[in-house]
């Protein structure tokens, strides 16, 4: 199988801070770096198991037309035969994501990994806010069935949105890796890096102590046996990176997540 590596330089949907425009090109610098090399924890090297093409950052420029343009990506890299694997930019990519991956499959199950969980009606009066998006998903039925891990900011609101909509979410009090249920194709996996903790990770916008350990996300990943038809890897931004630690995180959560297709798409 072939998977496309898709950069999404925007953040015009941010709240408090930008910067995860940026993300993109930071990310592609760590997972090409000499500092490590392209294999994977199971084995697979990008460049000879792992087919994956760098297509570039999509021309966006933060306005009205971006989200056909991500659409449009989707569809484009399924009918050339590619699964999608996204370097966001923020969270409200996933959106525009979604509906390209309906297109081709229809509604999806996805594992979703924040630290947030992203179900605001209206955020600040902007209902494509990064804090939304799985508000708009779940409303238009894009999703079958939406998984959360890693959520510790649950106030009234997006408790009330998560029952509305049948999320299930597995929040940090009391979590164990082991809950995390093993999702039925087609399987979408969206990844918000501040899911992790900030001490290991933290060049992100809003840092939320308490959170997941890499080690425990790469063992749920790692028992995820369903075929992927997209991914994406947001939130990085590295204006508040310290020794790039977010961005060599996101490198290697785009090298599993690329294995994690190969072995299960095969």
């Amino acid at each position: 199988m072939k998977i496309q590596l898709i950069g999404l330089p925007t953040d015009i949907n941010s709240s408090f801070e930008r910067g995860p425009a940026q993300a993109p090109a930071a990310i592609r610098t760590e997972l090409f770096s000499d500092r490590g090399n392209l294999a994977t924890e199971c084995g697979y090297e990008i460049g000879r198991e792992i087919d994956l093409a760098d297509a570039g950052d999509l021309p966006l420029q933060e306005g009205g037309g971006d989200a056909a343009l991500i659409r449009a990506a989707v569809v484009r890299a399924h009918h050339g035969g590619s699964t999608p694997l996204f370097l966001g930019g923020d969270h409200a990519v996933t959106w525009p994501i979604l509906e390209g991956i309906h297109d081709v499959h229809g509604p999806v199950n996805i594992l979703h990994f924040d630290a947030h969980p992203d179900l605001y009606d209206d955020f600040e009066g902007n209902p494509r806010s990064h804090a939304s998006p799985f508000a708009r998903i779940m409303e238009t039925g894009l999703a079958r069935r939406l998984v959360q891990v890693g959520i510790r900011t649950m106030n009234r609101h997006c408790r009330e949105q998560a029952a509305r909509f049948g999320v299930e979410v597995h929040e940090m009090r009391g979590f164990a890796p082991e809950q995390t249920p093993v999702l039925e194709g087609p399987l979408y996996i969206s990844f918000d890096l501040d899911a992790l903790d900030p001490s290991q990770v933290p060049g992100v916008s809003h840092p939320e102590p308490g959170g997941l350990w890499l080690r425990d996300v790469l063992n749920i990943l790692d028992r995820q046996t369903a075929p992927i038809v997209g991914a994406d890897v947001v939130e990085l931004n590295p204006r508040r990176d310290v020794g790039n630690l977010a961005a060599i995180t996101a490198a290697k959560l785009v090298r599993e997540i690329a294995a994690l297709m190969v072995r299960n798409n095969s």
